[in-house]
């Protein structure tokens, strides 16, 4: 009888083991992809910061081009 008993015991352990195995693996599959999504958000942050770079620089140009244009008299 007690034989019986470590032999569920033993299946039970091994079910567990064999769990946490699986869950290992699923836990560093979603790590890798944690990061990877990590890289391409701070590649869009630095992409953004580059074209909010040339948008104010774009505006700072067409400030002074019109700050230029006022500056002209135009004959009627």
């Amino acid at each position: 009888m007690e034989f019986v008993k470590f032999k569920e015991l033993e299946e039970r352990i091994r079910a567990l083991v064999g769990e946490h195995a699986l869950l290992r693996k699923k836990n560093k599959e979603l790590e890798e992809r944690f990061e990877k999504e990590l890289l391409e958000v701070e590649e869009a942050k630095n992409k953004i910061r580059a074209l909010n770079e040339e948008r104010d620089a774009v505006r700072t140009k067409v400030d002074a081009l019109l700050e230029l244009l006022q500056g002209i008299d135009v004959p009627k």
